[in-house]
């Protein structure tokens, strides 16, 4: 019982601090992918759509450290977030993940919709050049080195630049970028879209995404949550 109120807790806390930040309206798709007994929990939404599971079973979860994905050849573990990348404006949007584990593969991605063009919305780690992020624009801009662990992610709240945020990074960075229309797709987690997909083998324990916030204090939050979960599990 002390676990089970532990957890619950956690989650709580995260939510309560997400909305005296002011970022909890911003999340409009979100899961926790770590703490719940079983493969069913973590792909319940703590916010917004639930994700279409595409061939994770039991064995791929981990309560402290969520869901592991795989990559060529055997590339077929991903989340479809049904949410359509066009669903959030154009010039106010984020996605992130939590990475427990980082990619190994070459140039797998952490999320994203469509291909690197037509104002796809991705983000890949590739084991030789590093991260590259892209938000609602057609080109790819780097990031730090593939290994880092923690919250990657990317927000846009204007049409000529984005931030990012890297696990090893003390703090969001901006770039210029100039926006294009989102491409018609769903997010995924785990891969791009559905041309190129390049899935990761990363491990996962977290993912949101909606309109633009400050990465910064999301950060601070869903660390403050993994370690809470991994305090609460034996």
């Amino acid at each position: 019982m002390t676990q089970s109120v532990d957890l619950a807790n956690a989650i709580n806390s995260f939510v309560k601090g997400c909305k005296t930040d002011g970022t909890w309206d911003a999340i409009k798709a979100c899961c926790i992918m770590a703490a719940w007994d079983g493969l069913t929990g973590a792909l319940y939404p703590l916010k917004g759509p639930a994700p279409t599971n595409y061939n994770f079973v039991a064995g791929d979860y981990d309560r402290e450290t969520g869901l592991k994905g795989n990559s060529a050849p055997f590339s077929t573990r991903y989340l479809d977030s049904n949410r359509n990348n066009t669903t959030d404006p154009q010039n106010d949007k984020h996605i992130t993940v939590w990475v427990t584990s980082p990619d190994t593969a070459n140039g797998g991605s952490y999320f994203g919709a469509g291909v690197t063009v037509n104002g796809s919305s991705t983000h890949y780690a590739h084991p030789t050049y590093g991260h590259y992020f892209n938000l609602n624009s057609p080109l790819l801009l780097a990031g730090d080195s593939y290994s880092n662990t923690g919250l990657i992610g990317v927000t846009r709240s204007n049409s000529t630049q984005l931030v990012y945020k890297t696990g090893g990074a003390s703090s969001p960075t901006t770039v210029a970028s100039t926006s294009a229309a989102p491409f018609n797709e769903t997010i995924r987690i785990f891969r791009r879209g559905d041309v190129n997909a390049a899935y990761t083998n990363a491990r996962l324990s977290f993912y949101s995404i909606g309109e633009n916030l400050d990465l910064a204090l999301l950060d601070n939050r869903v660390s403050t949550l993994m370690t809470d979960i991994g305090a609460a599990i034996p």
